[in-house]
């Protein structure tokens, strides 16, 4: 506070001083409680501190401004500028405005983002990109909107609403998990031994909203069923196979028909069941669909790629599904047991469905999907939102009490600065020209703004127009046989592609010409001056 009350006497000194109401200097630093050396300085035409850019700052305040703006824009589209890019912008916009200039060093980037705190460098983490597509709002209220509709029309209860997919594991693969080793242990994490047996199996999982889990279907690879699998396992636990150990048409169906159908339908409090689903093709088979119709089951297929927000499966239980398994089978191996099969996943499996699938865990994952109770806000949240940067700029908080408007950023604030302007102009008596001068520098900032911007765009663009030709290049090149199996190096490649061409020439060159046709007559090797048809 102390420092803008300062500034503002400077700012009154200065404006005093150009109408003429002192004489001198040394007058107007006494009426002002200014230091003369401070006022003199300013009235040559050096800046204040606070709109000096930093020894370290090469960009000017805008250049930087327009930076920031861009790398924000940038990630919120999910695609963040990595350091050496930024170093790049930086460069690109200091080379319009300098002819001349020291390259932006190392440690630049990092200033910079410490000078901005909207900005934050972090290590990226790799996300799907149709994953990214679907995390859009507005799918995601189509979806709940779905979901209402259906539950009015078809007078579905909580009790009647069933969520099922399938997970799969790998038989001799651990989780990770923190433990306890000796202090002379120098890497930075310890290793743990696995069977690393990497046969998959599937499990079916369906769970309930009042907080209950249906009985699994376990999926081997496998052609045959045998008698050993079928000991240990629960009484309402259902076996298939498949040739990979995935699910199938077929044994969708036999789930529905054996394992949902049998375990809901006593349980049933209304006239419909609710099956929420994901996309897999096994659960939109015609067979499939006629019995969900039959028997009063209603299904309700997610939105692709989109399980991760609104199945309640994912959410909230799979993870510690895998976690509790992973270790229960580095379990095994303390009490040595090498090898993970199918007989060993089914003394194991049982009890962590049980304890992952816990009520709690099932109906705190149809709270956060927003299912039950029906609330689309609790996925909207945690949609990725591009924060807002708030202005660091001590010249722009100053001198908006003084009635300078702001930075012009499109078309309809760049017309309103121009009017505040022109009618600055027509009351030169009451507006200070200190004022007048910051409505211009703001005009003039949004113009330099504005062509910086222009000039990242258009870097944009030419990397874009680069990258699109070098694909439709690569598009024209012609796919032609090699070499059935075994290696060739890029030397024996080029030599064939080489020996080829010459192959051609050679045989362009030693193809017999057509002999000469008359113009006239059109007869083969008939001489046109003697054509009696001239």
């Amino acid at each position: 506070m102390e420092i803008e009350s300062k500034e503002r006497r400077i700012q009154l000194a200065l404006d005093a001083y150009k109408k003429g109401q002192f004489k001198s200097i040394q007058s107007v630093s006494l009426a002002f409680d200014i230091p003369r050396t401070t006022l003199r300085r300013r009235i040559g035409g050096i800046a204040s501190r606070a709109e000096k850019n930093a020894n370290c700052q090469k960009l000017s305040d805008t250049e930087e401004s327009t930076l920031s703006a861009w790398i924000l824009d940038m990630a919120g589209r999910g695609l963040p500028l990595q350091l050496s890019t930024v170093r790049h912008l930086s460069q690109l916009l200091l080379s319009a405005r300098l002819s001349s200039f020291r390259p932006i060093g190392e440690c630049w980037v990092k200033r910079f983002i410490q000078r901005h705190p909207e900005l934050k460098s972090k290590y990226t983490r790799k996300y799907d990109y149709q994953r990214a597509k679907c995390e859009d709002a507005q799918l995601i209220e189509h979806w709940f909107i779905r979901v209402k509709e259906t539950i009015e029309k078809y007078g579905i209860a909580k009790e009647d609403i069933y969520n099922m997919d399938e997970t799969g594991f790998q038989m001799g693969v651990t989780s990770t998990a923190k433990v306890v080793c000796g202090f002379e242990t120098k890497q930075s994490h310890a290793k743990a031994l696995q069977p690393g047996n990497r046969e998959w199996v599937t499990s079916i999982v369906a769970i309930n909203a009042s907080g209950w889990a249906l009985p699994a279907q376990i999926i081997f690879a496998a052609t045959k069923h045998q008698s050993l699998w079928y000991h240990e396992l629960p009484e309402d636990y259902t076996i298939s196979v498949s040739k990979n150990g995935w699910t199938t048409d077929q044994i969708g169906i036999e789930w529905l028909q054996k394992v949902f159908e049998p375990y809901t339908v006593s349980r049933t409090t209304g006239a419909y069941r609710l099956l929420i689903l994901d996309g897999h093709g096994s659960h939109a088979t015609a067979g499939f669909d006629r019995f969900c119709m039959e028997k009063k089951i209603i299904p309700l297929y997610m939105p692709p790629h989109s399980s991760h927000l609104l199945q309640p499966l994912d959410v909230s239980c799979f993870a510690p599904l895998k976690h509790l398994y992973g270790q229960r089978v580095q379990e095994e191996m303390q009490k040595g047991t090498h090898s993970v099969g199918k007989e060993d996943f089914i003394h194991i499996y049982p009890a962590v469905h049980q304890q992952a699938l816990s009520s709690s865990n099932i109906q705190s994952g149809f709270e956060a999907t927003g299912l039950v109770p029906l609330s689309s806000e609790r996925v909207l949240s945690k949609l990725q939102k591009t924060p807002t940067p708030p202005s660091t700029s001590h010249s722009n908080q100053s001198t908006q009490s003084f009635g300078a408007g702001k930075t012009p950023v499109n078309l309809h604030q760049l017309e309103h600065q121009k009017k505040k302007i022109m009618s600055f102009k027509q009351h030169v008596d009451v507006v200070s020209p200190s004022v007048m001068d910051k409505a211009t520098e703001k005009m003039i900032k949004g113009a330099g703004m504005t062509m910086q911007n222009a000039l990242l765009l258009q870097q944009q663009n030419d990397q874009l127009q680069a990258e699109n030709q070098y694909r439709k290049k690569r598009k024209q090149r012609t796919k032609h046989f090699i070499q059935d199996g075994g290696s060739l190096t890029v030397a024996e490649v080029r030599q064939q592609e080489e020996e080829q061409r010459r192959e051609l020439e050679r045989d362009e060159q030693c193809r017999p010409r057509k002999p000469p046709k008359c113009s006239n007559c059109g007869v083969v090797g008939h001489n046109r001056r003697q054509c009696t048809n001239r």
